[in-house]
């Protein structure tokens, strides 16, 4: 399976298609810190909000890379868990690579106001890209072609997907609770106060749970349509 990680990986960079989440990447953290430092929580909260449908796109990139008869042959080869694992641990590793690319940006631009709590504000943006990370390959996942079976329905999925994240995550009442709690978690990193032990707790919570049920449905999917 490690093996069937690396090609996964080697095939994204060689082949060219990690450039346009990079760029993406690169468009966000300029957006998010060209207009001066922010407190640790407050941009580095945002931040993996704002990097969360990228991750999701590159996710789906990198499960899309290889022809569907080279999917099936892995299949045959190390077994249907192992093979949906090791795209998975694949975009997962990735991503954790571009949040910690991402979180080092903004101290090139002083884009973090060191008047402010740096360090526990640091923990709660590593907090932040982590909770993002998981839901955002998730996505990824649902889009990909093993699941969609088209270029034009991945596309949906994944903007439906991003959208709805974002307006259901700032809407009141039981909506939040239907998409990850990306949003959830920068509204949590004000700048003037600390979120209590219970409030992280529960936005880890949420995460799992959503990641789980999505995870499964996607595991069904890949079952039923291999």
């Amino acid at each position: 399976m490690n093996a069937l990680i690396r090609m996964r990986l080697a095939a994204l960079l060689r082949g060219g298609r990690i450039l346009p989440p990079a760029i993406a990447v690169l468009v966000v953290l300029g957006v998010i810190y060209g207009g001066g430092a922010s407190p640790a929580a407050v941009a580095y909260g945002y931040s993996a909000a704002a990097l969360f449908p990228v991750l999701a796109w590159q996710s789906k990139l990198l499960l899309d890379t290889e022809p569907d008869g080279q999917r099936r042959l892995a299949r045959v080869a190390v077994g249907a868990r192992a093979e949906a694992a090791a795209g998975l641990l694949a975009a997962a590793a990735l991503s954790l690579i571009v949040c910690a690319l991402a979180m080092g940006a903004p101290w090139l631009f002083h884009g973090i106001d060191t008047e402010k709590p740096v360090l526990s504000g640091t923990l709660l943006g590593i907090l932040a890209h982590l909770l993002a990370v998981p839901p955002a390959v998730a996505i990824g996942a649902l889009a990909s072609r093993a699941v969609t079976r088209g270029v034009r329905n991945g596309v949906a999925v994944l903007v439906t997907a991003a959208v709805l994240v974002v307006v259901l995550g700032l809407q009141g009442s039981f909506l939040p609770w239907l998409v990850p709690p990306v949003m959830a978690t920068a509204r949590a990193l004000t700048p003037d106060t600390t979120p209590s032990a219970a409030t992280l707790a529960l936005l880890t919570l949420w995460a799992t749970v959503w990641c789980t049920a999505a995870l499964t449905i996607y595991a069904y999917l890949r079952r039923s349509r291999s």
